[in-house]
């Protein structure tokens, strides 16, 4: 298998560790040779111009979903010209009471080589099978949706 790791670094700034007087600012690298720089999401005190892990998760969806569907369309001859998407994550409280990210929204728009079509319900099923193969949407279960535009 392949190495799927990440490293991340964070480096206390203020002089002591106290409950909300800390940067929670980091980097996340991957390969060793990309750096996101990450913090808490704005309502919790990060920085809105860094991503935060609940953006990570919903990109990490996302992707996968994507890639999925473009492979499953390849095996079924589909010419996929383009693919968007927006993706949303939602935060909650789970069904124990913990905070967490309840929901992931998914609104892919796929356009085709010109001259060629699907029908909605055959568009919809296509999806529904990445949904059912891609590896991270497994991995957190029943709380993705995907809404087709």
């Amino acid at each position: 298998m392949s190495d799927l790791a990440i490293e991340l670094h964070w480096q206390r700034a203020e002089p002591v560790l106290q409950t909300g007087k800390y940067s929670s600012a980091h980097t996340v690298q991957y390969n060793a040779s990309h750096d996101m720089e990450v913090d808490a999401a704005p309502d919790w005190g990060g920085d809105p111009s860094r991503t935060n892990p609940e953006q990570a998760l919903a990109s990490a969806l996302s992707s996968c979903h994507m890639m999925t569907f473009l492979a499953l369309c390849a095996k079924a001859g589909w010419p996929v010209a383009s693919y968007h998407d927006y993706a949303e994550a939602h935060l909650g409280k789970n069904a124990r009471g913990q905070m967490s990210v309840t929901r992931i929204d998914l609104h892919p728009v796929v356009r085709f080589d010109t001259g060629f079509s699907v029908g909605p319900a055959d568009l919809a099923q296509m999806h529904d099978r990445a949904h059912r193969y891609c590896f991270i949407a497994n991995t957190l279960a029943d709380s993705v949706e995907i809404n087709i535009l």
